[in-house]
């Protein structure tokens, strides 16, 4: 099974699956001496683990990490960063019922058609359990990042039919953290939150979309032209288990504005800053970063393991009723949200190393304004 690695410069490679031994990464390329906070990255793990609300599974992991390689002292070494987070809650019982049946919306079908021979103990390599390994291949990127002054905030802008009409621009990260479900307006969190309760009442599940905003980036990031800064988050987000959709900056309103009301026109401010008067541009211009602020917005499809009655096969063909009891979440909100900001982090992560020697040589001899 190929597929497993991101990024160029920075690379992080995952193994693992649901209801085996552990998940994990590999992280290459990582910088030497920079200090490592273990107990940072404990918390990023914790902001994804199940367990966290009534509405969440109730798989009962401590995704606690253990650093086989790559860390001495409390700073990275520049060597391959080798990590476990050990599975301890494992029910494989849960899925013996439904190990020859093609659950619906799920991965089963394409996986039997590709490998034949498949670990159907939840879900195996698709299952959700692999963005732990993100989270803390993330959690490494972000340390880098904040050392550099860039700042990853991701965020809850709609469950199910209940959404966010006004976004501030400046947003609390405080207001975020004390929200179950991630979302900084507490009157629609709360809403939120009552219609999760009543789906997980009627045994079904929902959506939901997170929005992210990346801040202190340098202009400069990203490559032309199939490694655009844009091209490579979309493709991140998109990775990530139960990813629908991906819109930078205006997105999918930009085919009905004008030009002249899209373009985001330039200043220069008395002290010499340059500055972009709207954002509509998502912060990159031309697959590179222009110095703004990078914002996009990921939505999620319903969690498809559901207790209501579905129709489908089994691996012979034969018509099949099920109900999927077990653990699961109602929503992937909010424990994507983590996922989102380790995505974005391993990429911009990667773009930063790849671009930082290119940009001091070319400063040096064409200075920017």
């Amino acid at each position: 099974m190929s597929g497993n690695t991101l990024g160029k410069i920075l690379s992080f490679t995952s193994f693992g699956e649901s209801h085996g031994y552990a998940v994990g990464g590999v992280l290459d390329g990582f910088p030497a001496g920079v200090d490592i906070d273990l107990e940072y990255i404990q918390n990023e793990l914790d902001k994804r683990k199940p367990g966290s609300s009534s509405l969440a599974s109730a798989r009962n992991e401590s995704d606690k990490i253990q650093i086989v390689s790559g860390v001495f002292e409390g700073k990275s070494l520049g060597t391959p960063i080798a990590f476990f987070i050990f599975n301890e809650n494992q029910k494989p019982e849960d899925y013996y019922a439904l190990k020859d049946v093609f659950r619906p919306s799920h991965a089963d079908f394409t996986y039997y058609h590709k490998y034949s021979h498949v670990d159907y103990r939840g879900g195996g390599r698709a299952s959700a359990r692999e963005t732990a390994a993100r989270v803390a291949a993330g959690a490494f990127a972000k340390i880098f990042l904040n050392s550099v002054g860039v700042d990853i905030t991701a965020f809850t802008i709609q469950v199910g039919k209940i959404k966010m009409t006004k976004i501030a621009e400046n947003i609390d990260k405080t207001t975020i953290d004390q929200s179950i479900l991630k979302c900084p307006d507490p009157d629609i969190s709360e809403k939120m939150m009552q219609q999760l309760e009543e789906l997980k009442e009627s045994g079904d599940t929902t959506g939901g979309v997170v929005e992210c905003r990346i801040t202190g980036c340098p202009s400069g990031l990203g490559e032309p032209v199939f490694d655009k800064l844009s091209a490579d988050l979309a493709k991140a987000m998109m990775s990530i288990n139960a990813a629908k959709g991906f819109e930078i900056g205006s997105g999918f309103d930009a085919a009905s504005m004008t030009g002249s009301a899209h373009n985001d026109k330039i200043s220069k401010e008395k002290n010499g800053k340059i500055k972009f008067l709207t954002n509509h541009a998502g912060g990159i211009l031309g697959g590179i970063s222009n110095g703004d602020t990078i914002w996009f917005r990921v939505a999620f499809k319903p969690v498809p393991s559901i207790k209501k009655t579905q129709l489908t096969i089994d691996y012979h063909g034969n018509k099949k009723e099920i109900s999927i009891s077990g653990r699961h979440d109602v929503c992937v909100i909010p424990r994507v949200v983590p996922v989102v900001e380790a995505m974005a982090a391993l990429v911009i992560a990667d773009h930063f190393l790849r671009n930082i020697h290119v940009h001091h040589f070319v400063n040096k001899i064409h200075p920017k304004i």
